[in-house]
């Protein structure tokens, strides 16, 4: 992990340092079976062990950490089975969420949309596109209101970072033209208030990934 610029004078709040941790997660600094020291972290961003313990938690529930007895903290490290079943539960909790949120979303969600989607066909960057990718979709859901929903979709998308970063490596951009035909169709669905397409679309847009990510298990070593 990179260096902070200068020790800051006063301890941080466990929020900052659990938004450190997490793009060193989400970015791939920190991989699946790292390790995270806590005297590490609070050495390198100028915290007591109290706030890395705290934000450590945080980041449990999230998806994004776990702790072993006796071993500490580590970037969750799943195997090919695992992801396929946590694929799985996207397929199914997803379109719920999606068909959720769509009659809340109007003309300026569509407009965003259209704009994120514009930006993820203009774009050449790995790490870019998943961060615009993650966007678009929860831009989608952000109209259901149900909390455990919600908190279970964000949870799963955290676990499978690492394997979509994966699968979006291995297909280049000679495969995004799919991706991008199937969010288009998405959005489609979305301006047209249209579960039905919408749940069926995106099923499709998850499962496709999920399948192609099981032809290549070297991803999983």
């Amino acid at each position: 992990m990179s260096e902070t610029s200068g020790t800051p004078s006063t301890d941080i709040g466990s929020t900052r340092v659990a938004a450190y941790l997490r793009e060193a997660i989400l970015s791939g600094e920190l991989r699946p079976g790292d390790r995270i020291r806590q005297e590490d972290i609070a050495e390198r961003l100028g915290a007591s062990r109290l706030p890395v313990r705290e934000a450590l938690r945080m980041l449990e529930a999230e998806g994004l950490t776990e702790h072993e007895a006796r071993k500490g903290a580590r970037v969750p490290r799943l195997s090919q089975h695992e992801v396929d079943v946590v694929y799985r539960m996207r397929e199914r909790l997803e379109p719920l969420a999606l068909a959720e949120s769509m009659p809340r979303l109007g003309p300026d969600d569509h407009a965003q949309l259209e704009e994120l989607q514009r930006r993820i066909e203009d774009n050449d960057d790995l790490q870019k596109f998943l961060d615009l990718d993650r966007e678009f979709h929860m831009l989608t859901y952000s109209g259901c209101h149900l909390d455990p929903l919600m908190t279970s979709v964000t949870r799963l998308w955290n676990s499978t970072q690492h394997h979509r970063r994966a699968y979006v490596a291995l297909g280049g951009r000679s495969r995004m033209w799919v991706v991008n035909s199937e969010h288009r169709l998405i959005l489609d669905a979305v301006v047209r208030r249209d579960p039905d397409d919408g749940e069926r679309f995106l099923g499709g847009h998850i499962r496709r990934t999920r399948i192609e990510l099981s032809h290549h298990p070297e991803v999983f070593g």
